[in-house]
C-alpha cells in the first residue's frame, strides 16, 4: 500500500475496536467521531495527506525498496550524511505543519524501528530470530504505514523500589506465562500518548533494569495490534474544552491523548516478540542499536520548529501592541533567536559529525544530540513564560468568537485593537498566545517537554557517565604539569 492518505487513516481507525477508558465511558467504536479524539484524528489524517500533496510529496516520500510505493521517508534507513539530511527534510515538514506540538507524530516511532531493523545482527547477542522478526516487522510497518504508540515505563506506584518490587511484582506489566507459540502479559504501564488513534502499540525495555534474574519477566520487547483482546487504555480528561479553532486553536488541533496501559492476560505471538529475557541487552536496547540517535534526531527537529513558533508568537505579539522597542522586550525576543539558532547548530553539528556505526547505518554524533535533549527540556520552559509577560493582564480581557457576531463587536473593535491589528485580529492572536502559555493544554505541554525522556536529573547523570571527558582532563594535567 506505501503511504496512505487521510482518508485511508481514518478509515482504519473506525475499523477498530479497541478498550478505551475516557470520562466514566469505555469507547471501542467510532474514534473518528468522539470528542476527545476526533480533532487530533483529523490533524493526524493531514499529516497523511501531506505525503501526497505535489509540494511535500518528495521530502516526505521515498520508494520503498521491496514494492517500489512511496513510503514515509522516516523509514529510511540512513547510510550517508545525505540521507540523515532527506530524513530530516521530511521530518521537518510534519514539524512545522504542527509547530512542534505534536509529540508523536509517526515518524517517532518510525525512527525507531528503522534504526533497530538496520541493528537486526545486534539482536543475535540473544537470538538470530529476533533480529529476523523486527525486520520483517519493521517492513510491514513501512509498507502499511502504521501510526504506533509506546509504553515505556512502569506505573508511578512506589518509587523507592524498582518496577520488579511494587506490590510484590504485581503492578508492573511482566510475562506471567511463556508458552510455544508466545507469551501472556499482565500488569501495567506508563504512558502511552496518542494511544486511542495509533495503530499498533510498541511494548519496549525501559532500560531501567537491574540485570537480575528477578528483572527477567520484566525484560521484553514486542508489538501488538491497539485493539488486541486484553488490552485496555486508561485515559486523562481531554484538554481541549470544546472550542472552536478560533477559541482554542492549538488544543482543538493538536491535544493528543495520553494513557496508562493495563495488560489483562495479553497474549503475544512468538513473531511479534523481538527480545525475551535478556535485561543486559534491553538495557542497551537503544543505545546500541543506534535507536536513540535516530529517534532524537526526529526530537530535536520537531523542536527546532516549536522553538521558531514562540520566537514567531513572540515577535507578533510585540509588534501588534506595539513593545517591541522596549530593551527588556528585546532581550527575551534574543533569548528566543539564541535557542532557535543553538538548536539548528546542534542538529547540524550532529549530522556533519556522522559516522556509520557497526551495523551500516549512518548515525548522527549521538553526543551532540544527547546534549541537545538534556539542554532543550529546561529552556522550553521559558517559552510560554515569555509570552505571559509579553501579554500580561491581555490574556485575562479575552472575548469568545461567539462575541464576534454579538452586539459586543464595536467595542472588541474600539477597545481590544492593537497597534498593528483590528480588535478582532488582536483577540485572535491572543487566544493562540493564551493556548500556548496559560491553558491546561499548555501545561501538559510543558510538562511533557520536561520529561519527554525522563527525568532530567538522571538524564543529566547519564549524560556525565557516558561523555568521553578524558581529552578535556588530559588537557588540565598536561598544563599543571608544563614548564614554561
Amino acid at each position: 500500500m506505501g503511504a496512505r492518505t487521510g482518508q485511508q487513516f481514518l478509515d482504519k481507525l473506525d475499523s477498530m475496536r479497541p478498550h478505551i477508558t475516557i470520562d466514566g465511558e469505555v469507547v471501542s467504536e467510532n474514534l473518528t467521531e468522539h470528542p476527545a479524539f476526533k480533532n487530533v484524528a483529523r490533524t493526524y489524517a493531514q499529516l497523511f495527506d501531506l505525503q501526497h500533496d505535489p509540494k511535500f510529496k518528495d521530502q516526505l516520500t521515498y520508494p520503498s525498496p521491496t514494492s517500489g510505493d512511496p513510503v514515509n521517508v522516516s523509514f529510511l534507513i540512513p547510510r550517508t550524511i545525505e540521507d540523515l539530511e532527506r530524513r530530516r527534510a521530511g521530518i521537518k515538514v510534519w514539524a512545522e505543519y504542527s509547530n512542534g506540538f505534536l509529540g508523536r507524530s509517526g515518524d517517532y516511532m518510525n525512527s525507531s524501528l528503522t534504526a533497530l531493523a538496520s541493528a537486526k545482527k545486534w539482536f543475535e547477542k540473544a537470538d538470530p530470530v529476533y533480529g529476523e522478526r523486527i525486520e520483517a516487522y519493521y517492513e510491514m510497518a513501512r509498507e502499511n504505514d502504521l501510526l504506533a504508540t509506546h509504553t515505556l515505563i512502569p506505573p508511578q506506584v512506589n518509587r523507592s523500589v524498582s518496577g520488579s518490587e511494587q506490590l510484590g511484582g504485581q503492578l508492573s506489566a511482566r510475562i506471567i506465562e511463556e508458552r510455544a507459540d508466545g507469551v501472556v502479559i499482565h500488569g501495567a504501564r506508563m504512558l502511552a500518548t496518542v494511544a486511542p488513534i495509533a495503530d499498533e502499540l510498541l511494548v519496549f525495555p525501559s532500560t531501567v533494569l537491574r540485570g537480575t534474574p528477578e528483572d527477567a519477566p520484566y525484560s521484553y520487547a514486542f508489538a501488538i495490534p491497539n485493539d488486541t483482546p486484553g488490552l485496555r487504555y486508561l485515559c486523562r480528561t481531554s484538554l481541549h474544552n470544546g472550542g472552536s479553532h478560533f477559541d482554542e486553536p492549538l488544543a482543538s488541533r493538536f491535544e493528543e491523548m495520553d494513557a496508562v496501559v493495563v495488560f489483562d492476560n495479553v497474549f503475544v505471538p512468538n513473531e511479534r516478540i523481538f527480545m525475551l529475557g535478556h535485561p543486559d541487552l534491553c538495557n542497551q536496547f537503544y543505545s546500541e542499536t543506534g535507536a536513540a540517535a535516530l529517534m532524537t534526531q526526529q526530537v530535536v527537529t520537531r523542536t527546532i520548529a516549536k522553538s521558531e513558533f514562540f520566537l514567531g508568537l513572540a515577535t507578533e505579539i510585540a509588534e501588534a501592541i506595539g513593545i517591541d522597542g522596549f530593551l527588556h522586550i528585546q532581550e527575551s525576543l534574543a533569548e528566543l533567536v539564541v535557542d532557535v539558532e543553538i538548536g539548528r547548530a546542534l542538529m547540524r553539528a550532529a549530522e556533519v559529525d556522522a559516522k556509520l556505526n557497526e551495523w551500516g547505518m549512518m548515525q548522527p554524533n549521538w553526543p551532540t544530540l544527547n546534549a541537545a535533549r538534556n539542554w532543550y527540556p529546561k529552556i522550553a520552559q521559558r517559552f510560554p513564560q515569555i509570552i505571559r509577560t509579553f501579554c500580561a493582564s491581555g490574556l485575562m480581557a479575552l472575548p469568545g468568537e461567539a462575541d464576534l457576531a454579538s452586539d459586543a463587536l464595536p467595542d472588541i473593535e474600539m477597545y481590544l485593537q492593537g497597534k498593528s491589528l483590528t480588535g478582532p485580529e488582536r483577540v485572535k492572536l491572543f487566544k493562540l498566545a493564551y493556548d500556548a502559555s496559560i491553558s491546561g493544554f499548555s501545561s501538559r505541554q510543558a510538562l511533557y517537554e520536561y520529561y519527554f525522556f525522563g527525568d532530567p536529573v538522571r538524564m543529566a547523570g547519564a549524560l556525565v557517565s557516558s561523555y568521553d571527558k578524558t581529552p578535556m582532563q588530559q588537557r588540565i594535567k598536561d598544563f599543571l604539569a608544563r614548564e614554561d
